[in-house]
C-alpha cells in the first residue's frame, strides 16, 4: 500500500512539473492570426447567430447534477450549470463581432439537432469526405448524447457551431477561439481529424486559451482576466493529464488528477499576477481600438 501511495505522489509531482512547464506557455496571451477567414457563405441565414434553449426545469436540474464531477474538477459551480447569464452571452457576442465570425452559430444550452444536421450539409468550407464521415459521427454523437443533459462545452468544426452549457465567459471565449482558429484553416477536416491523435489536443487547446486570455487582457477587467486563468489552466490540465495517461496507462488516474491540481496552482498564480498588475497585457487586441468590453459594445452599436 505504501508503495502505491508513493507511486501516486511521484506521478503527481511529475505532472506538477509538466503542467508548470506546458501550462505557463499554454496561457501566454497570443491573439490568433486570422486576417483571412475561409468560411462558407451558405451558413449565413436569417436566424439569430446566438440562440438559447428554452428553460426546462427538470431537464436542466438533471444536467446540473450530471455536471457535478466537472464542477468539482474545475472547482466552479457554474460549470455545466445549464443557465447562461446575459454576461456570458454578451462576452461571446462581442468576441464574434470583433473577429468577424459571422457564420458561427452559438447554442446556449440549446438542443437543436435538426439545424445542426442542416449546417453540416451547408458547411462547404469543410471537404465533403470529412463532413460525411467524421462530421456525421460528431453530429450523431451530439444528437444521441445531447449536451443539454450531459453538458460539455465544445466547438464542432463540421457545423461551425459553438455549444455552451457553462455560465463562465472565459469558457465561452475559449470555445469561440476554436471557431476562430478553424476559420483561418483551409484544410479544416484534416485539422479536426488530427485532434484524435495523442498530444495534438494540447496544441489546439493552447491556441484557443491563449487567444481568450489575450482578448480579455485587452478588453476585459483584471477580475475577468483572473477568472480566465483560474478556469482555463486546470481545464488545460485535464488535457495534459489525459495525454500522460495515454502513454502511462498504469498511472492514468494520478497523472490526470495531478495535472488538474497543478493546473489550479498555475492558474491561481497567473490570476494573482493579473489582479496585481504584474501580468503583461497583450497589445494585439488593443490595436483594434478596444480598451474595454464596454468599448467593444459601443463600437459594435456604432
Amino acid at each position: 500500500m505504501a508503495s502505491n501511495a508513493q507511486q501516486w505522489w511521484c506521478i503527481s509531482l511529475v505532472m506538477l512539473g509538466l503542467v508548470v512547464g506546458t501550462g505557463c506557455r499554454s496561457l501566454v496571451p497570443q491573439q490568433i492570426d486570422a486576417l483571412q477567414l475561409y468560411t462558407s457563405p451558405e451558413l449565413l441565414d436569417a436566424e439569430p447567430q446566438i440562440q438559447r434553449g428554452e428553460p426546462r426545469k427538470v431537464l436542466d436540474a438533471a444536467g446540473w447534477v450530471w455536471g457535478i464531477p466537472s464542477k468539482i474538477l474545475l472547482w466552479d459551480r457554474r460549470v455545466d450549470n445549464h443557465r447562461i447569464s446575459p454576461e456570458t452571452e454578451i462576452a461571446i457576442s462581442d468576441y464574434l463581432a470583433v473577429n468577424g465570425l459571422n457564420t458561427v452559430r452559438v447554442r446556449l444550452n440549446q438542443y437543436r439537432p435538426g439545424d445542426d444536421w442542416r449546417r453540416l450539409v451547408k458547411n462547404r468550407s469543410v471537404g465533403a469526405p470529412w463532413r460525411y464521415t467524421v462530421g456525421t459521427l460528431s453530429v450523431l454523437g451530439e444528437t444521441v448524447l445531447p449536451g443539454r443533459l450531459f453538458g460539455g462545452d465544445h466547438f464542432n468544426p463540421f457545423t461551425n457551431t459553438v455549444h455552451v452549457y457553462s455560465d463562465i465567459p472565459a469558457i465561452a471565449l475559449h470555445e469561440a477561439g476554436h471557431a476562430k482558429d478553424f476559420g483561418r484553416r483551409k484544410w479544416k477536416g484534416s485539422y479536426a481529424f488530427l485532434y484524435v491523435l495523442p498530444i495534438v489536443p494540447l496544441y489546439h487547446e493552447s491556441i484557443a486559451s491563449r487567444d481568450a486570455v489575450a482578448y480579455l487582457e485587452s478588453v476585459g477587467t483584471p477580475q475577468q482576466q483572473a477568472e480566465a486563468y483560474r478556469i482555463l489552466s486546470p481545464a488545460y490540465g485535464t488535457y495534459v493529464g489525459s495525454t500522460a495517461g495515454t502513454f502511462l496507462p498504469g498511472y492514468a488516474n494520478p497523472a490526470y488528477y495531478g495535472a488538474v491540481v497543478a493546473g489550479h496552482a498555475v492558474g491561481r498564480f497567473h490570476a494573482h499576477q493579473a489582479l496585481h498588475g504584474d501580468a503583461t497585457a497583450s497589445e494585439e487586441y488593443t490595436m483594434l481600438g478596444l480598451a474595454t468590453i464596454e468599448d467593444a459594445d459601443a463600437k459594435i452599436e456604432r
